[in-house]
């Protein structure tokens, strides 16, 4: 069966690559590479021993969208990543956001429906709780206010889902709400990779363990939680690639009970950002310099999920630990450092 994965060179998308491989699935790789490389391909390949099928597109450009579905109409499933994703820079560039996350949902959602198999699974965010009113996060949790235009894209993808939903009855859509990926690969073949200076916490911890950032600046150390610093659910992105594809196969059997669904992806755990350093600094005996900075625009404080849906339901549960995700991201960032 071929799935489709948008932004499949991603940091999420390459290790969903490689657990679908892996599950025998033949994969199709559409990446715009605005922050992935084309070198994730040879990751990969020497994981699985299979290089998958590759195309160059930018979703936001309709006509090439449509061109492609349109040689690729044996594809029974898609997995959309392909979205610009950093909180801080949402806030300094919403309209960049808005064009990126919404105009290419649209036009995906568009080329799906002509296929004869719509199954549709989203990259959504626990954003799109804005700051809940109590831990941990369910899935019938108010969806507040975003915080940030990322957060809001996410909520807006949702509604755009699931208005689709309520007209196209063939059309069957689950978006999972994640909580913070993390880590890496096992085999250090893959990891998180951002081009330029890193938005989000643990590569940036692994650049400055490695020598390429000269500080890292913990935003905030004055929000209401026991050390003072905002707290998140750090999920391995192994754990979270593995869920796409238990998802996947739920709308292929047909075992879904409506035609949205929506999933927490996390491990249940809360910790600080402090509790994250101190993690890594545990298992690399490696002394990170960082400072405390000002507030970030968009941060809530404190955000954790209750997993007992995707536990129960998907039959799914993360596995690894904070201190095994660290671990495993300081090897990626060893290996890509040369350290």
């Amino acid at each position: 069966m071929k799935i489709l994965v948008t932004g499949g060179l991603g940091f999420i998308g390459s290790h969903t690559v490689v657990e679908l491989q892996e599950k025998g699935f033949e994969v199709v790789i559409v990446d715009d590479l605005s922050n992935s490389t084309i070198e994730v391909m040879e990751g990969i390949t020497a994981i699985t021993g299979k290089r998958p099928i590759f195309e160059k597109l930018d979703l936001k450009e309709k006509d090439k969208v449509e061109d492609f579905f349109r040689r690729h109409k044996d594809i029974v499933g898609v997995i959309h990543f392909a979205a610009s994703k950093a909180v801080g820079e949402s806030v300094e560039k919403p309209l960049l956001y808005y064009e990126n996350n919404i105009n290419t949902l649209v036009y995906m959602l568009k080329s799906v429906l002509n296929l004869d198999a719509s199954n549709f699974i989203f990259s959504s965010s626990c954003t799109v709780y804005g700051q809940a009113d109590t831990m941990p996060i369910t899935e019938s949790a108010p969806i507040k206010p975003a915080e940030s235009p990322y957060g809001n894209t996410k909520q807006i993808g949702e509604e755009i889902i699931q208005d689709t939903c309520k007209v196209y009855s063939e059309f069957k859509a689950i978006a999972l709400r994640y909580f913070n990926p993390i880590g890496a690969h096992p085999s250090a073949n893959i990891g998180e990779l951002p081009i330029g200076v890193p938005q989000n916490l643990v590569p940036f911890i692994t650049q400055t363990a490695a020598g390429i950032r000269q500080q890292l600046s913990v935003f905030g150390n004055d929000y209401p939680t026991p050390d003072g610093t905002c707290i998140r659910d750090y999920i391995h992105v192994v754990d979270l690639a593995k869920a796409h594809v238990v998802a996947l196969q739920r709308l292929l059997e047909n075992k879904n009970t409506s035609n949205f669904e929506v999933f927490n992806l996390g491990t249940g755990k809360g910790s600080s950002v402090l509790e994250a350093i101190e993690a890594f600094e545990k298992v690399s005996g490696e002394k990170l310099n960082y400072t405390f900075a000002p507030r970030r625009p968009g941060d809530v404080i404190q955000a954790y999920a209750d997993t007992s849906k995707a536990n129960e339901v998907l039959g799914w549960k993360a596995k690894s630990t904070l201190d095994d995700a660290m671990l495993s991201a300081w090897n990626w960032e060893k290996k890509v450092s040369n350290i």
